[in-house]
């Protein structure tokens, strides 16, 4: 999770300093570099001990290396920023339906195009591998996420490879029953709150060496540090104050279609039976259609 997303957070869920200099932070981040620490804590109706403190509380040693790497994180977000669109708002209440129908189709090719940006083969690889070798594949993902997990669950069977969804209330028992021989997928946007699922499940799984493929939003994370391998969501959203998770979504999903290829393609010809043969055995009598070039005879 990114560095404003984490302040973004805090200002949220903290009623203390901590919510007004984020607040103020986010609010004039395209002017703080022109800001002194004497002039930011008398605008915050703060002191500049306060703000060494806000600065201790994100992991940094004191207020100048905080700055540093929020002015830094600024820059990269606005020259890799999305084009011509807001992935908090691609679209505003004067938009007619093609005015929204295009800002969003535009929205969902850039967070593809900056999803396959973050892509390294040896990683994408790496999951595959992982998966294609496990017993079981297990997958983690509060809502939304968990939807998205469905779907990638629903793929691998169709290929004859276990996979089970790890659903709220089961999941320490669902962790613990798992070995080295299996594999975790963890779905997480912010990859943070080890107390919170899915990320509480990290502790159990390390315990007993289960291989842990995280997919979750770049910059610093609890989930990154502890996984095998990490697939990078496109992050461009803020945590709250977005319409949708249009641009999270799609890369998400993105990024499942393209491991359960990859998955695919390593035994392609072994897996393309397998799922005509699933097919024709729960699928042939349901699905019936009179045009020539859907239809299917085996």
């Amino acid at each position: 999770m990114y560095l404003f997303q984490r302040i973004e957070e805090a200002a949220f869920k903290q009623k203390d300093a901590r919510r007004t200099i984020g607040e103020f932070i986010l609010e004039n981040r395209d002017q703080l570099q022109d800001l002194s620490m004497d002039e930011i804590a008398k605008r915050t109706f703060t002191s500049k001990p306060t703000l060494v403190r806000f600065a201790k509380y994100f992991d940094y040693s004191g207020w100048k290396e905080f700055m540093y790497a929020f002015t830094h994180e600024v820059a990269y977000y606005d020259e890799n920023a999305y084009d011509d669109v807001d992935p908090n708002s691609p679209f505003s209440e004067e938009d007619d339906s093609l005015q929204i129908v295009e800002h969003l189709m535009t929205l969902k090719m850039q967070s593809i195009k900056d999803t396959v940006s973050h892509i390294t083969v040896e990683d994408m690889n790496r999951a595959a591998e992982l998966i294609n070798q496990a017993d079981n594949v297990v997958i983690y993902g509060t809502s939304p996420n968990f939807y998205y997990g469905e779907l990638f669950k629903r793929n691998l069977l169709t290929i004859q490879k276990k996979a089970f969804m790890s659903k709220s209330g089961e999941n320490g028992l669902i962790s613990n029953s798992l070995t080295n021989q299996d594999c975790a997928v963890i779905i997480s946007y912010s990859g943070n709150n080890p107390d919170e699922n899915p990320t509480s499940n990290v502790k159990l799984l390390k315990r007993s060496g289960v291989p842990i493929i995280s997919i979750t939003s770049g910059g610093k994370n609890y989930l990154r540090d502890y996984s095998d391998v990490v697939l990078n969501i496109s992050s461009k959203e803020k945590l709250y104050s977005k319409i949708a998770n249009f641009a999270t979504q799609e890369s998400v999903l993105f990024l499942l279609d393209i491991l359960f290829a990859k998955i695919y393609s390593l035994d392609y010809e072994v897996n393309k039976k397998n799922k005509i043969a699933n097919a024709k055995v729960l699928e042939s009598n349901k699905r019936q259609t009179t045009l020539k070039d859907l239809s299917e005879q085996f």
